[in-house]
């Protein structure tokens, strides 16, 4: 949205980083998942809560930027697909929603970067911009091929592995696809080769939140990117064009991801880091 200068076209409600209940009210109910942002009338925030095991916490409300469903008053995501008629259970974000027609118009992440590359240009302020260029699309595919299953879903397959022997295979890939990545840019400035397209957006969303997150929490301590100059410096590029930084908010990133998987982290304790934010915000070396 913000590469396109989509942002006056397109809104965006930021959900609360920690999972809870999506029916608080029904007993029966036990499904868990996200939620919008609640503030009492005043705007400040509003009770705290604790994690859904019942530990971990007090966590507020809302953090910054979570706001309110702005059209329905929706507590969750899930009444949300249930108004779309969508209610087989897997309540996903991004959701791209439409305001005249009310309803989802497409939740798959993939999908939805295409559609903000091409289908939106006559709104945009950088139609120009091409995520997926025709002379590109082998290349941009066949990057997206292994980057998917042993970067992108390799670091939830180390995490959330239930034996030993799925989590070995999960990081040996992981950790094979990391240094391929190192080596690729080594020789190129970009993942799909000199033009910045859909598959550094991709592979950037993950190198994220690879050292905060990922290495910590789903175990992928064979690597990390404060220790690659190669592909720090790639972030690093990233990270500071026109209107990324502002999308990136590693405090929701962390909130989310150690708050709501009590199975993993049952007092929901956040680490502190080492300020990898920092890092990204310092000048790359990549004239």
């Amino acid at each position: 949205r913000a590469l396109k200068g989509l942002q006056d076209t397109i809104s965006v409600t930021v959900v609360h980083p920690i999972w809870q209940k999506t029916k608080p009210d029904d007993g029966s109910d036990t499904h868990c998942g996200w939620v919008f942002g609640v503030a009492d009338d005043d705007g400040a925030a509003g009770s705290s809560f604790v994690n859904v095991k019942g530990l971990g916490g007090p966590f507020p409300s809302r953090y910054f930027d979570n706001n309110p469903e702005p059209f329905f008053g929706c507590v969750s995501v899930r009444e949300l697909y249930e108004r779309a008629g969508d209610t087989n259970g897997k309540y996903t974000v991004p959701i791209l929603w439409d305001k005249s027609l009310n309803t989802i118009v497409n939740n798959e992440s993939s999908e939805i970067i295409r559609m903000l590359n091409s289908d939106f240009n006559e709104f945009s302020s950088c139609p120009n911009v091409d995520l997926y260029p025709f002379a590109m699309r082998d290349a941009i595919d066949s990057v997206n091929e292994w980057v998917y299953p042993t970067i992108n879903n390799g670091v939830y397959r180390c995490g959330f592995a239930t034996s030993q022997k799925a989590y070995d295979t999960a990081i040996d890939e992981l950790t094979k696809s990391f240094d391929r990545i190192e080596s690729i840019l080594q020789k190129q400035r970009y993942i799909a080769g000199d033009k910045f397209t859909e598959a550094d957006v991709r592979l950037f969303v993950t190198l994220l939140r690879f050292d905060e997150v990922y290495v910590v929490y789903f175990k992928t301590n064979t690597r990390c990117v404060a220790q690659s100059p190669v592909i720090l410096n790639y972030c690093r590029e990233i990270y500071q064009m026109p209107g990324v930084a502002a999308t990136c908010n590693m405090e929701q990133i962390k909130t989310h991801y150690y708050c709501s998987h009590p199975i993993l982290n049952n007092y929901s304790i956040i680490p502190r880091g080492s300020n990898f934010m920092g890092l990204l915000s310092e000048p790359h070396n990549r004239a």
